[in-house]
């Protein structure tokens, strides 16, 4: 099993970081490369800066990457991963070094890969190690509400995630399930619907967290209505077909909402996959009343767990038809964890490939699943174990760096909140790219090399390329 340290793998790449953006800002045609390579010691490592020349026409014979910034699409909000209950318990068993090697590794803008979002649950989810409510059974006037189980891991980690972000993280929460007395089967699992009486109080349920978090000094961008809506699950799930969640919004939590004072935040309808988001958006958004609660749309990425079409395209659609609504990714994760894979390098394109297509498809941030997980994939209190970007081995207290962490990195580290995404094109299907221009100027061009091949590209923004080389199954970020 490879483990692989923060401290002696990527900190001293990444400290450096800030001082060559400063360089290429005051000589524009320079361009930094950072590279991520299969059977290398390459992880976000720098390569020597390059030198754009002048050039008016690629060549049929070559390969090249294409990047037009007249063009410009939507804003880029961010990315980050969830904080579970999970999470929290593995955190709360590392070494005080080690549970600042985690937050650093990824919250740090200098030495991390500055995550900027961040998820969580509205009570348990199947990463929890029980099911649990913030209300005694049967109360639907929530007099017995409070947050006080998260407190013990959940919220003291959120709290020092926030602060090793330098104070500011975008955070919005996902429910699984109503309360059993509220569903139409009596349990939190195995799906069932929320009963037609429960939906006030339901609506009231969203507001009480909302203001509980708030209260510790946890700011709340926003709430997704329900995670999963069409998924029968052996653990926390309800389910919403379009026109119940379309009616719930409409004419109980968007008002509810509003009513608390919490009209500003948020609302994320669908919170699945890519497969049914189109139908989701036309039957939600197409009702005027309900449109005005809905900021957007979240999806998911598992209908493509046993190799079918990752459907990309359904994004672009949703994203054409609705374009003053917004697209963010809420969720994914590679299931089936199997320790002898913490290094399976395909499990990392598998995030730079759906990170590029959801980018490139008008996605203005991506989510992550849980960012920290133990040996085992868990704890997950219905063995639905998978993978996270890091994994801590409780019996060592070591930290497991996989190559997923890297490949997210790429983006998270060098695209800033409220940059653009640009014109980005390739000439082959073996590359695939994505360009951001971040605020203060600076381009932004991911590149990732899925072949067996080490390649041999041009990099054209405008009238003038560069000349790169990309080794096999790897992912490069240039900034320029």
């Amino acid at each position: 099993m490879l483990k692989y340290s923060l401290l002696s793998i990527i900190m001293m790449s990444l400290s450096s970081y800030g001082q060559e953006i400063q360089i290429l800002n005051s000589k524009q045609n320079l361009i930094q490369v950072f590279t991520t390579a299969e059977n290398t010691d390459l992880r976000l490592s720098p390569s020597k800066i390059l030198n754009f020349i002048p050039s008016q026409q690629a060549v049929e014979s070559e390969i090249s990457v294409f990047v037009n910034p007249t063009q410009s699409f939507q804003n880029f909000m961010g990315i980050g991963g969830a904080i579970t209950d999970a999470s929290a318990e593995v955190f709360a068993k590392l070494s005080p070094t080690k549970q600042s090697e985690l937050l650093n590794a990824y919250y740090n803008k200098e030495t991390g890969i500055g995550y900027s979002l961040l998820r969580t649950s509205i009570h348990s989810s199947d990463f929890s190690t029980a099911s649990y409510i913030y209300i005694e059974e049967g109360d639907k006037e929530l007099n017995t509400f409070s947050i006080d189980h998260d407190k013990q891991f959940r919220i003291p980690m959120i709290k020092r995630a926030i602060q090793s972000a330098g104070g500011n993280l975008l955070l919005y929460a996902s429910p699984w399930s109503p309360p059993a007395f509220m569903k139409s089967n009596s349990t939190m699992t195995q799906g069932g619907t929320l009963l037609p009486e429960f939906y006030q109080a339901w609506a009231n349920y969203y507001t009480k967290f909302v203001k509980a978090y708030e209260k510790e000094g946890i700011p709340i961008w926003g709430i997704t209505i329900q995670n999963e809506p069409m998924a029968t699950q052996k653990w926390e799930s309800c389910l919403f077909t379009a026109v119940a969640e379309r009616d719930f919004l409409k004419n109980y939590l968007g008002p509810t909402m509003q009513k608390e004072g919490l009209g500003a935040k948020k609302i994320v309808v669908w919170d699945h996959n890519r497969d049914l988001m189109y139908q989701r958006a036309n039957v939600i958004y197409d009702d005027p009343e309900a449109s005005k609660y809905a900021w957007g749309m979240g999806f998911h990425w598992y209908e493509t767990w046993s190799g079918g079409d990752p459907m990309f395209d359904n994004v672009r659609k949703v994203y054409e038809a609705y374009p003053s609504k917004n697209i963010l990714f809420t969720e994914g994760c590679v299931e089936r964890f199997d320790a002898k894979k913490y290094q399976f390098w395909t499990n990392a394109e598998r995030y730079g490939s759906s990170m590029i297509n959801d980018f490139n498809n008008g996605t203005v941030g991506w989510t992550d699943w849980n960012i920290l997980l133990d040996e085992n994939g868990g704890p997950n209190h219905k063995g639905n174990f998978c993978f996270a970007p890091i994994h801590a081995d409780t019996t060592t207290g070591e930290l497991i760096y996989t190559p997923s962490y890297y490949y997210i990195g790429h983006f998270s580290k060098f695209i800033q909140p409220n940059a653009k995404r640009i014109g980005s094109a390739t000439s082959r299907s073996n590359l695939l790219s994505t360009t951001f221009k971040n605020v203060d100027g600076t381009l932004v061009t991911v590149v990732m090399n899925q072949s067996d091949d080490k390649l041999k590209y041009n990099l054209f923004v405008g009238n003038k390329k560069t000349v790169v080389e990309i080794p096999a199954h790897a992912i490069q970020t240039l900034v320029y």
